[in-house]
């Protein structure tokens, strides 16, 4: 019986694998990847290695959840290093939370090999940081549904100190500036969008919350930086932002829902 490694394969540039991860590719038996693993990364697998896309793209799936588990727990019994290859990291809306529970029953050994995630790949392409201290306390990663339920985002409690990092926003950004603003987000609250973060496609936009609503489509995988931090001047809004928080000492949530 092999092990099965949940590798994180970063945003895209291959020279941000970790050492860890480069070595597994380079002696993998099998590699099953998704479909926003880069090709530069994916040029990094051994040639004897067989490599299987179980990704999806524009809505189409080539295998169930369940399906890619099945494989995973058969390649686990019978190839000694078996790959699992995730973009960004394994643990942030990869699905690993499944795939480890399938190996956990079946008995199969295994083992999480992080990545960068594509929140990190995003903040470092734009060149902010997610959490300045000057305007920024905390940081909430999330997906944005839409359909019917849509609406019920569990995006939690969104203060004036939060930086949001929206994964998945989707082609409709006028239905995200719309969600947000009905969330009570400021307008005039600093946006960038970041596509391809790290690799040479790599596109960064800036705007706001209203502005957000008219701008053109960006290809996938893309990710939205919400916050006072994804200004490209964070010292124009630091003084206004500290004397409010003087005057006011609590400062107010508003509930994203």
């Amino acid at each position: 019986m092999g092990k099965v490694y949940l590798i994180g394969a970063g945003p895209g540039d291959p020279e941000l694998l970790t050492l860890k991860a480069a070595r597994l590719l380079a002696g993998a038996d099998v590699v099953l990847h998704d479909a926003l693993v880069s090709d530069a990364v994916l040029a990094m697998i051994s040639a004897a290695a067989e490599i299987i896309n179980v990704g999806k793209r524009a809505g189409q799936k080539l295998l169930t959840q369940d399906e890619i588990n099945a494989l995973l727990v058969s390649y686990g019994r019978t190839r000694t290093t078996v790959v699992r290859l995730k973009g960004g990291d394994p643990s942030i809306f990869g699905r690993a939370g499944e795939e480890i529970e399938a190996l956990r029953a079946a008995g199969i050994e295994h083992e999480i090999v992080p990545g960068i995630s594509a929140a990190l790949g995003a903040a470092a392409a734009a060149g902010i940081s997610l959490t300045d201290r000057r305007v920024a306390s905390q940081v909430l990663f999330a997906t944005f549904s839409r359909g019917h339920d849509g609406s019920a985002m569990d995006w939690g409690c969104v203060t004036s100190a939060t930086t949001l990092v929206l994964y998945m926003p989707g082609a409709d950004y006028a239905e995200v500036s719309e969600r947000l603003l009905a969330g009570g987000l400021p307008a005039d609250l600093p946006c960038v969008i970041v596509s391809h973060a790290t690799d040479s496609r790599q596109q960064v936009r800036w705007c706001n919350i209203a502005m957000l609503a008219g701008e053109e489509k960006l290809p996938a995988p893309a990710l939205l930086i919400v916050g006072r931090v994804a200004s490209r001047d964070v010292a124009e809004l630091t003084a206004s932002f500290w004397d409010t928080n003087r005057r006011d000492p609590a400062v107010g949530h508003t509930s994203v829902s």
